[in-house]
């Protein structure tokens, strides 16, 4: 099984309103018998649209990323 960094969605916190699904800019979520679902993990860009979007605050990105650390120039 391969692990997707992706965003965790609170099931029960959930208000089923799609907007998570509306403004995913990859369509990686969908609604699945009317609860979304991330349904293409590896097309997420943990952007944060959804978590943003999210009114009942049921999305997380529970990851930060970061770009990696440029080098100190040598004196």
């Amino acid at each position: 099984m391969d692990d997707w960094l992706v965003p965790d969605l609170n099931r029960a916190a959930c208000t089923r309103c799609g907007l998570c699904v509306d403004y995913c800019p990859t369509k990686a979520v969908e609604m699945v018998d009317g609860a979304p679902v991330i349904v293409r993990p590896g097309d997420c860009a943990y952007c944060g649209q959804c978590e943003e979007m999210c009114p009942a605050n049921a999305i997380a990105l529970s990851y930060e990323i970061r770009p990696p650390a440029t080098p100190r120039p040598k004196d």
